[in-house]
């Protein structure tokens, strides 16, 4: 660990000649009733003795590959290291972008020099993560089916693509050809990525129903039932493992911890909702990867429950009454979270004092605001070189500092992007909801 300055200036990441990440609103201003869409009444606020407290992180360190949906198994990547100065390298096209049947509910992975990626019609696609080029692509859907389903996402591990599918199949690809190596169909739909690990493969349906298949042929090796939940969100979470034990989330907000090896249940904590004034707001569907870091589990539900909890015991050792539908992101001692509100909010590791606090835009527009219709949807954070990036559907990216919240900057996107970024090999990918992957390095 070593103290980290905030950035002084912004690093040049230059796009079609306009500068990443850089506060280009510095326009003559229009007369008229402005009305705020960058900013609203907060409903979180720095906590009591927090003030003035100087946060260090670690420094920045690269990353070869982020071969799950969550980077590694424990999901915990603290502060990847990219260049200084950035500039897009390559588009392209990973097959058919979403509509408001078919969503894109998954990020790219990275391995093996590739990119792979999932549509909204269930095909992988694996592009040369070096110039963008297609190397293969393989749609998943089955002949005997007709409709498209939303897809959960993919997992790599030694030399296989492994995806969960809304056909309810689990499907393994060669990695280098995309050739089918097995095929096995479970009793419910999936809306969450794979965990890919130790030659095992977990995967989580709708029902709330854990399958660990072995990952050489797709056979049973346990099985795992949660509580039925009738309503849930949109996408799922993947599990996270770590230390022999794998801790998987539910959209009836159950926190399970099982041995991998034999499925068995060492704990379970429940992040029930806690009632608002809207029927959504009750959902405690834990939609957000949950994260492993040194013997302790981070976990967030929709139902504005946020837990740390001891690995081995199950103990709870803080939980705060904050709610969102994306990971938690650890670096060192803090914690950053994207909440429901809008809010991107800097936490303790230790016992979950809050920081400090910063508002995302809500609306598109003025007109927005004032009607209050079309809010954006963000995604994130990640933590690249002392930078906080956000995505948005607006098709646009947001940096901000991860030592105070401060906004750096600005960065437009080919398309609304509603899934985080993903980093390796110095490079970031944003996967957009047009189904372009674009390179920045």
């Amino acid at each position: 660990m070593r103290r980290i300055v905030p950035l002084i200036s912004l690093v040049a990441l230059a796009v079609a000649g306009c500068d990443w990440f850089k506060d280009t609103d510095k326009k003559a201003k229009l007369p008229g009733e402005r009305i705020s869409v960058l900013a609203h009444e907060r409903t979180l606020n720095p906590d009591q003795g927090t003030q003035g407290v100087e946060i260090m992180l670690p420094a920045p360190s690269p990353n070869d590959s982020w071969p799950l949906a969550g980077g590694f198994a424990n999901h915990a990547m603290h502060h990847i290291q990219v260049g200084d100065s950035l500039r897009q390298a390559w588009k392209s096209s990973v097959g058919t972008k979403a509509n408001d049947e078919m969503r894109i509910v998954a990020p790219p992975i990275v391995a093996e020099g590739k990119v792979f990626a999932l549509d909204s019609e269930t095909r992988v696609t694996a592009l040369d993560a070096k110039t963008g080029d297609r190397l293969w692509r393989v749609d998943l859907t089955p002949r005997s089916e007709s409709d498209d389903h939303i897809g959960g996402g993919i997992g790599y591990e030694k030399g296989r693509i492994v995806a969960t599918t809304g056909f309810a199949d689990v499907v393994a690809l060669d990695a280098k050809t995309g050739k089918e190596i097995w095929r096995r169909h479970l009793d419910g739909p999936m809306r969450a990525a794979p965990l890919v690990r130790g030659g095992r493969v977990f995967a989580v349906t709708v029902e709330n129903k854990t399958y660990a298949l072995a990952a050489a042929n797709g056979r049973d090796l346990w099985t795992h039932t949660g509580i039925a939940e009738t309503a849930s969100l949109l996408g799922g979470a993947s599990p996270a493992e770590d230390q022999g034990v794998i801790v998987v989330p539910y959209s009836s907000g159950e926190l399970v911890a099982m041995r991998v090896e034999t499925g068995q249940v060492l704990w379970s904590e429940s992040l029930a909702s806690v009632r608002r004034t809207d029927e959504l707001s009750t959902l405690s569907h834990i939609r957000g990867r949950p994260v492993i870091d040194r013997g302790l589990v981070f976990a967030m539900s929709h139902g504005e429950t946020m837990v740390a909890v001891d690995l081995r015991s199950g103990r709870r050792v803080w939980e705060k009454r904050v709610g969102g539908m994306e990971s938690p992101w650890i670096a060192g001692e803090y914690l950053f979270v994207l909440t429901l509100d809008g809010e991107v909010v800097c936490m303790a590791r230790k016992d979950g004092s809050i920081h400090w606090v910063a508002s995302l835009p809500r609306y598109r527009d003025a007109s927005d605001a004032q009607d209050k219709e079309n809010p954006l949807l963000w995604a994130g954070p990640v933590l690249v070189s002392d930078r906080l990036i956000v995505v948005g559907s607006h098709g646009g990216a947001l940096a901000l500092s991860p030592y105070t919240g401060e906004l750096l900057g600005r960065q437009p996107l080919p398309d609304e992007t509603t899934v985080p970024p993903v980093v390796a090999e110095g490079t970031v990918y944003f996967q957009t909801d047009n189904a372009d992957i674009v390179a920045y390095r």
